[in-house]
Formats: structure tokens, C-alpha cells, sequence
């Protein structure tokens, strides 16, 4: 795990800045503590994937945080704040995440928390802080369970926690952008569906194959791996017999690049598709054939092309990290923004200081928050979900994921 160093801001407290309350200076107190400047500590969390697999897109994560929080401390965003980051590593493993939920609602400066990167561990996290009226805010969690329970395909939506919110739309529109891309733009009528049995994996795909068979398609065939899994061989070939003439896979790029490869490598020469799992230089890298044709989806539009995410990726630059922004740098940097305002919305109504209660101020906070971000407008629905829908259709030319089409999706 890499770890940069904050910058620590030491500027005079003007006149009207945030006053320290008696809840700052209490090991037991819920909320921020005096530093060296006389400043009051807020901390961030961070959850993500900084070891493994998927270490690429959780730094990424990690780093965008960071980025986040020394514009605010750079700019005084929140006078008489200084915020900082907690970073844990979570390994993509949801009883890392739900050790890293306890250990970060212990650190009472916490008045929020960005991540994870996968569904599943989320929903290890989710009880954690709610009970502790800890606020979460996911980049890049995708299962519709999370926000509208475990019913919302039944029609019945009911909010399971109060503290989780998410700046990424849900595979309930990510999978059916897919189907409808596959079926009405590449004219695929025939697809074999795998997925990794994971909760992001096997949700996504669940939702594009009934989409995909709604349209008119035909499911010619259904098969699972197992995530580190290596050999593939035996779904490839069953592939190749199905008579398919597209592949969706459901599941993250570690295992979709080396199923690409070796589906392509039996014989089968037709493109594989997956969803922002598979978005990344990585999935290509797995490969030891060619990947030109293959496609994924993203949430929201391609970053390097939004007028609004100019100055983060210029600063993003400037500040040297080791690694990439990746896929979800835009919307962990739009995550902890939001922390950041709501910090700021409950310092301003509590004459600039830090209420008793702020982690439970900060939660009701979250829900009023709006302002253009990174990857454009962000605010939260009744659910904790992005009011973004916006979508974005990759496909590999030469190499590289190259967007060829983007949309706000209509449910």
C-alpha cells in the first residue's frame, strides 16, 4: 500500500472562523479535534482496493480523495477546517471492508467515508455506519440492492440505510444500456452470458440478459467463473458450440480479459462486452490476442472530454501520483466534494462550529447537496442515489477503450 503525505495548512484563523466546541477536545466526542494551527480536524475515510487485483482503479480512488481534500484545505473551502484522509485497504474483500467500517467509525474526527469499490463489499459496510449515523458515499457501487433494497426488482424500493449514497449510477440502468446497445446499435442477436458469481457480477449480468431477452435477443447459453480463476477453456469452448454471436460478461477485468483471450483463442471471433468492471488498460493487457472489438460500459460521460473536469484532471497531473486516476477518479473526487459541502452546510447553520451530533448533521446534510462537480451536476434522490444518469458505451480500437457512444438513459 502507497500512502502520500497530506499538505498541512497552517494559516492564520481569520476572524469568523470555525471556533473549536468542547466536543473537539473529548477522546468520546463525535466529531473533530484541534490541531497544531488551531484548526479543527475533520478525516475522510477512504475504502478501497489499494492491494490485489483491482489495486489500479482503488488508487485511483485513493488518490482523488486526496486531491479533493488538499483543494479544500488550498482553498479554505470550510473556514476553521482542516480535513485529512484515513486510507484502508479492503483488498476487495468484504470482511476487510466491514473490519475497515468498524475501525473508521472508532476514529471520532470521521465525519465521512468514500468508498468501496465493489458491491459486495459494501454490503459488509453498509449496517456498520448506519448505526453509527456514519455518512458513506460509494464512487463506483453499482447493485441496486444498496439503495432501493433487496425487493426493487419486485417493484418495491425501500431505502435500506440512511447514511449510504453514491455518486454512480446503478446496474438497473447500466445493464439495460448495455442490452439495448448490443441488440439495436452492434445488431447482436445472440449472446452467451457469464458471470463471477459475485454480487456485482452476476446482479449486472441478471439485469442485461432480461433486458436483452425483452428486446427481442436470444440467450444461447449461461456459464460462471470464479474470480482469480485463471483457465477458462472449458466456458470458451462452450462458447464457441453455442452458435453465439456476442459474449456479456459480468464481473471485473482480471477475469474478463483472460475469458476474452481465451474465447477468442478457441475459435470463437466475436466480441466480448462487459460493464465498468472491465473498464480498464488492464482488461486489454490480460490478453495475448486482440481485443479491438470488445466493449464495456462506464457510468457517466468519458472525463478527459467534460468541460467540468479540466481543472481536476490538470490538477490531478500536477500533483504526480503514481497512479492513474482510472475509471472512478472523477466520482471519488465528486464523492468526497460532497462530504466536504455537507461539512460545510452543518458548520454554517451551528454558528461555524462543529455541532455535538455532526456525523448525524452531516448524514442530513448529504441529502440537500448540490453543485456541478467533476463529472458534472451531483445530488442524491430520495433512495441516496445520483440523480446522474448519464452513460457511456467503450469499444477497443487499436488498443485502447475508445468511447463511441454516450446518453443519459431513461428507465
Amino acid at each position: 500500500m502507497r500512502h502520500r503525505s497530506l499538505l498541512i495548512l497552517t494559516a492564520v484563523i481569520t476572524t469568523g472562523a470555525l471556533s473549536l466546541t468542547a466536543c473537539g477536545s473529548r477522546d468520546d466526542a463525535n466529531g473533530g479535534s484541534k490541531d497544531s494551527s488551531g484548526k479543527t480536524t475533520v478525516v475522510i475515510g477512504v475504502d478501497a482496493p489499494l492491494t490485489g487485483s483491482l489495486s489500479a482503479l482503488g488508487m485511483g480512488i485513493k488518490n482523488s480523495v486526496d486531491l479533493a481534500v488538499k483543494t479544500a484545505n488550498k482553498n479554505n473551502e470550510v473556514p476553521g477546517v482542516e480535513f485529512k484522509t484515513e486510507a484502508l485497504d479492503d483488498q476487495a474483500q468484504p470482511s476487510s471492508g466491514q473490519a475497515n467500517a468498524t475501525k473508521l467509525v472508532g476514529m471520532k474526527e470521521v465525519l465521512g467515508v468514500v468508498g468501496p469499490l465493489n458491491s459486495g463489499v459494501a454490503q459488509s459496510m453498509q449496517g456498520v455506519f448506519n448505526s453509527a449515523n456514519l455518512t458513506q458515499v460509494s464512487p463506483a457501487n453499482t447493485g441496486p440492492a444498496l439503495t432501493l433494497g433487496d425487493n426493487w426488482g419486485k417493484g418495491e424500493k425501500k431505502r435500506p440505510f440512511q447514511t449510504y449514497f453514491r455518486t454512480a449510477t446503478t446496474d438497473a440502468i447500466q445493464g439495460k444500456f448495455a442490452a439495448n446497445y448490443l441488440f439495436t446499435d452492434a445488431k447482436k442477436k445472440k449472446v452467451f452470458v457469464v458471470d463471477d458469481k459475485q454480487t456485482y457480477g452476476a446482479g449486472l449480468a441478471a439485469i442485461f440478459s432480461a433486458e436483452f431477452k425483452r428486446l427481442g435477443g436470444t440467450v444461447v447459453g449461461t456459464d460462471h467463473v470464479t474470480v482469480k480463476e485463471t483457465d477458462f477453456s472449458s466456458t470458451a469452448d462452450k462458447v464457441k458450440g453455442s452458435g453465439a454471436d456476442s459474449v456479456y460478461f459480468g464481473g471485473q477485468y482480471p477475469e474478463g480479459g483472460l475469458l476474452a483471450d481465451q474465447i477468442k483463442k478457441a475459435g470463437a471471433k466475436i466480441p466480448t462486452m462487459g460493464g465498468d468492471g472491465m473498464l480498464d488498460p488492464q482488461y486489454i493487457k490480460a490478453s495475448g490476442v486482440s481485443n479491438d472489438g470488445d466493449l464495456a460500459t462506464s457510468v457517466g460521460y468519458p472525463v478527459e472530454k467534460l468541460e467540468t473536469a479540466k481543472k481536476f484532471i490538470a490538477d490531478y497531473k500536477a500533483e504526480n501520483y503514481k497512479d492513474p486516476y482510472a475509471a472512478y477518479g472523477g466520482y471519488s473526487y465528486d464523492a468526497a466534494w460532497s462530504i466536504i459541502q455537507a461539512v460545510k452546510s452543518v458548520v454554517a447553520a451551528n454558528d461555524n462550529k462543529l455541532p455535538e451530533d455532526a456525523r448525524a448533521k452531516v448524514t442530513e446534510a448529504m441529502a440537500k447537496v448540490s453543485f456541478e462537480g467533476v463529472t458534472g451536476k451531483v445530488s442524491f434522490d430520495e433512495f441516496g442515489d445520483t440523480t446522474n444518469k448519464q452513460l457511456t458505451v467503450y469499444v477497443v480500437k487499436n488498443g485502447e477503450f475508445v468511447d463511441v457512444k454516450s446518453e443519459t438513459f431513461q428507465d
